[in-house]
């Protein structure tokens, strides 16, 4: 039997529940907030609920109620006050407090033992939920030591230094390829088709995760056939036309070899995500031959890519409050800001088209 503690400094109080629960549960009692810390520090581990009146002398129930959040006890144990008024302020403040239930004098029998049973159900479901978040975080924390330490072999090989090297060359071929035809239509249109470039080359760790996720080989050669995203360039436009432009321009040179095409602008993600994505072949040139690499360019416009990084430090982070309701503020946001992005682009086209006359 589980054992219950009754707070209540009324004795016919205390003894008319101990009526109700006797068949049910243990039950301790306390005649004041003094005596029912005491009981919890005799008994800790031992009490399933404790039922608390909030008016006792000495040591209210407020009072006991704060020694508890003091000993760390009140997320383990549940709290069912006892009171004789229906005040929604009172109840408020002690839902706040984090307080479980209420039970109403006078009692009722089926009620106070259905309060008290749902509660504990309640309680004991929460606990199972925690104990399997708790065992999946450690789970997961395993996983991921194994994984860095897999990851740290990988980048003490020669043969895995090699290829960030070869990847690295590719990234910088991409940039300066870039760099040239937007200073090509800076001279000839008087304007750049891109505002800047960002580029990363993925962790080893990040690399050995995705390997294993993907249930392919943990080799180097894996990596190379089988991944096309360890090298990244992001491509931030002023407008959408700019991009669709300048991805064709580049994807149209007759070393670069267009494997896939992404399009997420005009196919947004459910979550409004939106960017052009390119998987390119890029040709290297090294002392001894020349290689083609994969990478993955990314085309978006200014208020596409706050979108994103805001977007990716909700997918990140963890315990956000009120995470459906950013996710569709998020989406509506990136809404707005394709009808923006074209509104813009549609100013633009207007200033152009009055500079010609």
């Amino acid at each position: 039997m589980q054992k219950i503690l009754v707070v209540d400094d009324v004795e016919i109080n205390r003894e008319l529940l101990h009526n109700i629960l006797k068949d049910d549960y243990i039950i301790e009692m306390a005649g004041d907030g003094e005596q029912a810390i005491q009981k919890l520090k005799e008994n800790q581990g031992k009490i399933a609920a404790i039922l608390l009146d909030l008016q006792m002398p000495k040591k209210d129930g407020f009072a006991v109620i704060a020694d508890m959040k003091k000993n760390g006890w009140m997320p383990k144990l549940p709290v069912l006050v006892i009171s004789g008024e229906y005040s929604v302020e009172v109840e408020n403040q002690c839902f706040e407090l984090g307080v479980s239930d209420f039970i109403h004098k006078p009692f009722e029998s089926s009620i106070v033992k259905n309060r008290i049973r749902n509660t504990l159900e309640l309680f004991a479901y929460k606990n199972q939920l925690e104990q399997k978040v708790e065992e999946q975080e450690e789970k997961l924390k395993r996983q991921h030591e194994l994984i860095e330490k897999q990851a740290q072999k990988l980048r003490r090989t020669e043969s895995f230094n090699r290829l960030m090297m070869e990847y690295r060359a590719a990234i910088r071929e991409v940039e300066t390829r870039l760099l040239v035809l937007n200073e090509e239509f800076s001279q000839e249109y008087n304007r750049n088709p891109f505002e800047s470039i960002k580029s990363r080359l993925k962790t080893a760790t990040s690399i050995y995760e995705k390997l294993e996720r993907k249930g392919f080989p943990i080799a180097v050669e894996s990596i190379r056939e089988n991944l096309t995203d360890v090298a990244g360039v992001r491509v931030i436009c002023s407008f959408p036309d700019d991009i669709y432009r300048l991805a064709g321009l580049f994807a149209k040179q007759d070393d670069i070899v267009l494997l896939r095409e992404k399009d997420y602008i005009k196919h947004p993600k459910s979550n409004g995500y939106r960017s052009l994505h390119h998987i390119l072949s890029v040709p290297i040139f090294l002392s001894k031959e020349k290689k083609y690499m994969n990478v993955e360019v990314q085309f978006r416009t200014i208020a596409m890519d706050f979108w994103a990084s805001l977007e990716h430090k909700l997918k990140y982070k963890k315990n956000v409050d009120n995470t459906e309701e950013i996710v569709g503020q998020l989406k509506a946001c990136a809404d707005s800001i394709e009808a923006l992005d074209y509104q813009m682009q549609e100013i633009r086209n207007k200033i152009d088209r009055s500079k010609r006359f």
